[in-house]
């Protein structure tokens, strides 16, 4: 069976880049025991005040941010939609008494198609993408992630791309140091949320905000990290694997860990 997995997707930059956590997610899908029937991303990029899903025959390419290189504007990772899968994930939320709407005019951003041209570059396997509800925090999202959990016996590879560590404040002043080592308050961070999430500690993880050091800082709000709990959740109690641990721009890390299944 699939894992459930959880990635971190770096800065808009992060495809031109040469760094450990892109060779990491080019050979990725060596390391999964078959290749998806379909894909369901969950990105940070795309908050809505209740569930929503892509729902269009091809995804368009979001390019959702500014100032970067020309060449970044010229990706594109048309992968084909799924109305199969639309309707599974609608079916599974809508049957725990949420409306979940379909948007067939949006696209993939960043979020979703960095890594996953990474993983797939042939963009030959159809995606859907769910959004995160910000505002409702990380036991919702890990409950919307047990949900879904049935849908890695029918071949779905369920992704949650986000980040590790999200200090945007701090990355401004990092963005030139693509390998600068981390500030002791970004590594004990994550490595308090890497024991948590290796010892199975959910209610830790939940309150997160409250326990782990420098939890504030790291994320000051909350989209980046809550594709990690519907990972989490998906996993369905199985057993994690940290399958990558690495720093960019020295405030950013890119951990990567796969929940059930094998990876």
């Amino acid at each position: 069976m699939l894992p459930s997995l959880f990635v971190s997707h770096g800065a808009p930059t992060f495809p031109l880049t040469d760094a450990p956590a892109r060779a990491f997610l080019e050979q990725l899908a060596n390391r999964l025991p078959e290749r998806p029937r379909a894909i369901l991303v969950i990105s940070a990029h795309w908050e809505t005040a209740t569930p929503q899903v892509t729902a269009g025959a091809i995804n368009d390419t979001i390019h959702d941010f500014h100032g970067f290189p020309r060449e970044l504007y010229d990706i594109r990772y048309p992968a084909p939609g799924s109305t199969w899968l639309v309707d599974r994930v609608a079916d599974i939320i809508e049957g725990a008494g949420q409306t979940v709407r379909r948007d067939a005019a949006r696209g993939l951003d960043h979020g979703a198609w960095v890594p996953l041209r990474l993983v797939y570059p042939d963009a030959d396997i159809p995606v859907v993408q769910l959004s995160v509800q910000t505002a409702l925090g990380p036991d919702y999202h890990f409950q919307i992630g047990r949900l879904l959990a049935p849908l890695r016996d029918q071949g779905v590879l369920i992704v949650g791309s986000g980040s590790f560590t999200h200090d945007l404040s701090s990355f401004r002043e990092y963005f030139h140091a693509l390998n600068a080592a981390a500030p002791d308050w970004v590594d004990q961070f994550a490595e308090w949320m890497s024991d948590a999430i290796e010892q199975g500690r959910v209610s830790d993880l939940i309150a997160y905000r409250d326990r782990a050091p420098h939890a504030r800082r790291n994320h000051p709000t909350e989209e980046h990290l809550l594709p990690l709990f519907v990972a989490m959740g998906a996993g369905n109690d199985e057993r994690s694997k940290h399958l990558h641990r690495s720093t960019t721009h020295g405030v950013l890390r890119m951990d990567a860990f796969a929940f059930g299944g094998e990876a």
